[in-house]
């Protein structure tokens, strides 16, 4: 009989703040250490909290993009328990009553099958600080800067069914995240991370005893450790033993888990109301104005490329991965609104392609969307051909020269004159009398002989497409 894996995760977001969640110190990365900190996030006897109500505000439209319930009024708790980086020995967080409830992500399986897996809550906590051990000679630091860092926890149903599933629904959350400007859900600065808890069971049976896989910031190493503990627990079941409920380490060196300690329920940590902060309340129009404001989600976008603009369902996903490219791609067609399918195959192809090759992005890209545009519109009245083009476009990735400069400056104006076309095709039957006659006989590849003949005639320069209309013609005889 088969076995069934049964999957949910906690996904920690840091929310995208220029302070800490209840004191002013920086939230920026990679400070020295220690020097982000005050006597609120470091602990402190006497010493209040505030809350960051921007923090507040990035949770609620966070929750409204996942069609969740806002709560009006949410409360925040102590969650007590002991590690080195965390001053306090507790952590603010919200425990009884968080700010979003329900919600749902919408995944879409590699053999286009849709699935709607759903989220329980999200509610707002403070960050720990940050252990370090390695090339310390053997002594461990504590480095407080991110102690008190805003984060959202993100936690979904046990909906899901695969590791697959699983990377997908992540997938789909952090593009939602980055899209909302809500996190810059930087994965390597450990903005967002996720922990898997994992069980199997036959199906239709109750769940079976879980397993927690932590802090995990790769969706690579996600898949490999879910997929690694789905496999231990079937064949820890299988060989007559237990799972125990514990939290695990993914070693992503030895491709293998490692207990942790064991899983602690609610009840270990003595969770209470936080006496220093009130209720947070929030109103309906207040809530209303943060969805107003609220961006188009790539969901929807990708739509709209679809049935305004003509895309496959590819060019859409690629064009509506982020706000910077959505909207990229909207200038270039706004640029150049008479060929939005050509806009998205050189903008998809052509231009991400180089500035991969270059370490860039759209924001540092050295060619605009303006300056692509006028390359197009060359194309577009056959000034130049396609080829001429991808050559001009990596002139135009190392210099300020825009098409047209380009263009003139190396005679690459395409050949579209019929006359002077037919002239070049003259010359190349007269000199491939034997061609000729095998064409007319019937060898219909050599066709591409003579396109190739009457392009290298002409320098590159004669219209393909007219160049292949001429030659149907004037072979015929």
């Amino acid at each position: 009989m088969s076995w069934e894996t049964v999957i949910g995760l906690e996904v920690h977001c840091q929310i995208n703040t220029d302070t800490k969640a209840f004191c002013g110190c920086s939230t920026e990365f990679g400070a020295e250490p220690n020097s982000q900190t005050c006597p609120v996030c470091l602990g402190m006897p006497g010493q209040l909290p505030v809350l960051n109500t921007v923090a507040a505000d990035k949770s609620i439209l966070t929750g409204l993009a996942i069609d969740a319930h806002i709560n009006l009024e949410s409360k925040f708790d102590r969650k007590n328990y002991f590690y080195p980086d965390l001053p306090k020995g507790y952590q603010i967080t919200q425990f009884t009553v968080p700010i979003v409830e329900g919600g749902h992500i919408d995944i879409t399986s590699k053999d286009g099958v849709k699935k709607r897996l759903g989220v329980t809550r999200i509610h707002m906590e403070e960050d720990a600080g940050k252990s370090m051990h390695e090339g310390l000679d053997a002594v461990s630091h504590i480095d407080l800067n991110r102690s008190g860092i805003p984060l959202m926890e993100i936690v979904s149903e046990p909906d899901m069914r695969s590791a697959d599933e699983a990377i997908a629904y992540l997938k789909q959350l952090h593009q939602v995240i980055r899209f909302l400007g809500v996190s810059g859900a930087d994965m390597e600065k450990g903005q967002f991370r996720c922990d898997a808890n994992v069980s199997v069971r036959r199906p239709g049976e109750p769940f079976g005893t879980r397993t927690e896989m932590k802090n995990m910031n790769s969706f690579r190493f996600i898949k490999q450790a879910i997929e690694f503990e789905v496999n231990r627990q079937i064949e820890l079941i299988e060989d007559g033993g237990e799972v125990v409920q514990q939290s695990r380490l993914w070693d992503s060196v030895k491709n293998e888990s490692r207990p942790m300690r064991s899983k602690e329920e609610a009840h270990d940590y003595r969770y209470f109301p936080e006496p220093d902060l009130p209720p947070l309340r929030v109103t309906q129009e207040h809530v209303d104005a943060i969805r107003a404001g609220m961006p188009e989600l790539p969901g929807q976008l990708r739509q709209r490329f679809e049935t305004d603009y003509g895309l496959s369902p590819y060019d859409a996903d690629v064009l509506s991965q982020t706000r910077e490219t959505s909207e990229w791609y909207e200038s270039l067609v706004a640029a150049h609104p008479a060929d939005p399918k050509r806009c998205a195959n050189w903008m998809a192809n052509e231009l991400l392609g180089r500035l991969k090759e270059a370490g860039k992005d759209l924001a540092s890209s050295p060619v605009s969307a303006q300056r692509l545009a006028g390359l197009l519109d060359r194309v577009g009245d056959n000034t130049i051909s396609g080829k001429s083009a991808k050559d001009i476009l990596d002139e135009m990735m190392v210099s300020n020269d825009d098409a047209d400069s380009i263009i003139e400056a190396k005679g690459l104006k395409q050949v579209s004159d019929t006359g002077a076309i037919d002239a070049i095709i003259h010359e190349v039957m007269q000199a491939n009398p034997n061609q000729v006659a095998g064409y007319r006989g019937g060898k219909d590849k050599l066709m591409g002989f003579f396109v190739g003949q009457v392009m290298k005639a002409s320098r590159g320069k004669a219209n393909p497409g007219m160049v292949n209309q001429r030659l149907a013609e004037l072979l015929k005889g």
